[in-house]
C-alpha cells in the first residue's frame, strides 16, 4: 500500500495560495522572490521522482494541466508521464494524459487510489483537498517548504479540524541563501 504525501510552499503565517502566481491571488508568485538554492531544488525534485502518482484538487490540476505539457526536462517528463488523480465533481474529460477523475466519497476514492500504488501519491497545492485529507486522517507525510515572509491573507495549509492530528518531525533543514526551511512531518 502506498502513502499520501502533501507538499506545500508556505509562508510563515501558513499561506499556501498562489506561490507561483498561477491564479488571481493578490500576492501571487511570492515564492519566486526567494532563492531556495540547489538543495531546495533537490528537495522538490526528489519528492517528485520518488512518487508513483499525483493527487490533486480540480483547480490545481487545471493549472498544472495548462502549464506542464509544454515543458521539457526530467521534472516535466515525470509530471507529464506519471499517473494523476484529480478529485472533482465537475471535471469530466481531463485532457492531460494519464489522468483519472476520482468522484464520490473523497476518503473512499482516495484510499482506493492510494492502495493501487507501492510508493506515495504526492499532493501539491489543492487547499480544499488537503483540508479534507487532514480531516479524514489520510495524510501520511507533510512536507513544507517555509518561506521567510508573512503574507497576511490567502488560503492556509491548515483549516479547522474535528480533532488533533499529531505529527512527528522527521527531517528539517535550511536551503538557499534566503533561509527557506524544509520540514517533513509523519504520522507517529
Amino acid at each position: 500500500m502506498g502513502s499520501i504525501v502533501v507538499t506545500e510552499f508556505v509562508s510563515l503565517d501558513g499561506v499556501m495560495e498562489g506561490p507561483a502566481g498561477d491564479d488571481d491571488f493578490v500576492r501571487g508568485a511570492w515564492s519566486f522572490e526567494f532563492d531556495r538554492g540547489d538543495d531546495g531544488n533537490a528537495f522538490k525534485t526528489g519528492e517528485t521522482m520518488d512518487a508513483d502518482a499525483m493527487l490533486l484538487g480540480r483547480r490545481t490540476y487545471e493549472g498544472f494541466a495548462r502549464a506542464w505539457p509544454g515543458r521539457e526536462g526530467e521534472f516535466a517528463d515525470k509530471f507529464n508521464n506519471m499517473q494523476k488523480y484529480v478529485v472533482s465533481s465537475t471535471l469530466k474529460d481531463p485532457e492531460w494524459p494519464n489522468t483519472t477523475v476520482l468522484e464520490g466519497d473523497v476518503a473512499t476514492s482516495v484510499a482506493e487510489a492510494r492502495d493501487r500504488h507501492e510508493r506515495h501519491l504526492i499532493v501539491h497545492g489543492s487547499a480544499r483537498l488537503v483540508h479534507e485529507l487532514i480531516e479524514q486522517d489520510l495524510v501520511d507525510e507533510l512536507r513544507l517548504m517555509v518561506f521567510p515572509v508573512v503574507l497576511g491573507t490567502g488560503k492556509r495549509v491548515f483549516g479547522e479540524t474535528s480533532g488533533k492530528r499529531p505529527l512527528k518531525l522527521v527531517e528539517s533543514g535550511t536551503v538557499g541563501p534566503d533561509g527557506v526551511l524544509t520540514l517533513v512531518y509523519r504520522k507517529p
